[in-house]
């Protein structure tokens, strides 16, 4: 594929392979700052299927955790928000929904999310994981993005250090037949392999502009949507396969104790959509629940700087997933 009228191709050669568009440490585009351009600030989005480490690549980037992780696919459920600062630029990535055909009335409103966010940014990062051979859903995804026009497109090899090089070589080479992206380029979001040369390629494609959010902003997100995220990530830990797309969670009362300014007070309800499932997120004599809240309480002490109180409570939603009604109640617009 011939590179894009008036850029020059960044080559890149992986284990004796070379690809063309494969971008490298030391590549033609360096950073805004090294090449004396204004300020940049803009939107990216990334996007590929379920459970390709899309959170984990924007947390990465943005040097904190803002977007649950877990290997259970479709955790993420929202548009949510990171902010990368840096003294040239900002960067706003939204970690979208993995895009799948939908099997629910969530779904249906989760691929629409995702492709209302496609044309609201300034640049795309499509992410294929670097140990998983290319597939149906990767294709599909290739051809919406190809919908898109006048939005710059850069794809993203991620998981590398789950794969040898030989095997990266290949998915290079295969990426590169998916479409005509204006990069594309290998990482590791748990090693940091190559994380900060992402941020630059797609520094790189923003507008100039002025900061869109304060300084150590780092993401929009209100705190309470965030506990709940932990909650539900820690819910994910270890459950059966058909459990994760069915547990919901909503921070009903969080405030400081009365009387006490280091200890915080939350009351979380987890929704499952049958009572079998209530019975699987309690355990016997509630152990598994215990777990639950001692995974999430660490985590949500560590988020907030204080001590914290958590009350969880397991109700059941019936079928929730399907009733318009419940998804309002849960958060889930349209």
């Amino acid at each position: 594929m011939a590179p894009r009228p008036g850029r020059p191709p960044a080559w890149g050669t992986i284990d004796g392979v070379r690809a063309d568009r494969v971008t490298t440490p030391g590549g033609p585009e360096g950073t805004a700052a090294e090449r004396g351009a204004a300020f940049r600030s803009g939107f990216a989005c990334f996007v590929g299927r379920p459970n390709v480490g899309k959170s984990t690549l924007m947390n990465a980037l943005v040097g904190t955790k803002v977007a649950i992780t877990s290997d259970r696919p479709q955790t993420t459920r929202r548009a949510i928000r990171g902010i990368v600062h840096r003294p040239d630029a900002q960067l706003v990535i939204v970690d979208t929904p993995g895009l799948h055909k939908p099997r629910t009335l969530l779904g249906e409103r989760l691929d629409s999310l995702v492709r209302s966010t496609l044309t609201e940014v300034d640049v795309i990062g499509f992410c294929v994981p670097a140990d998983q051979p290319i597939g149906p859903g990767d294709r599909f995804i290739a051809r919406e993005l190809a919908n898109v026009k006048r939005t710059p497109v850069v794809a993203i090899v991620t998981k590398t250090d789950l794969a040898d090089p030989e095997t990266i070589a290949r998915q290079l080479l295969a990426v590169q037949e998916l479409g005509d992206f204006a990069e594309i380029v290998p990482c590791s979001a748990d090693r940091g392999f190559q994380v900060d040369l992402v941020a630059d390629l797609l520094i790189s494609r923003l507008p100039e502009g002025v900061a869109l959010y304060p300084e150590g902003d780092l993401t929009d997100e209100p705190e309470q949507v965030l506990v709940a995220e932990l909650v539900r990530e820690a819910a994910l830990e270890g459950v059966r396969d058909e459990l994760p797309h069915s547990i919901a969670v909503v921070v009903e009362e969080m405030a400081p104790r009365e009387g006490r300014d280091d200890l915080v007070d939350v009351y979380a309800h987890l929704y499952v959509e049958r009572p079998s499932q209530k019975g699987i997120i309690i355990g016997h004599k509630g152990a598994r629940l215990k777990e639950v809240g001692a995974r999430a309480r660490r985590q949500i002490e560590a988020l907030l700087g204080t001590k914290v109180y958590l009350d969880l409570r397991v109700k059941v939603a019936k079928d929730w997933q399907r009733d318009p009604g419940q998804l309002r109640r849960l958060g889930f617009y349209d």
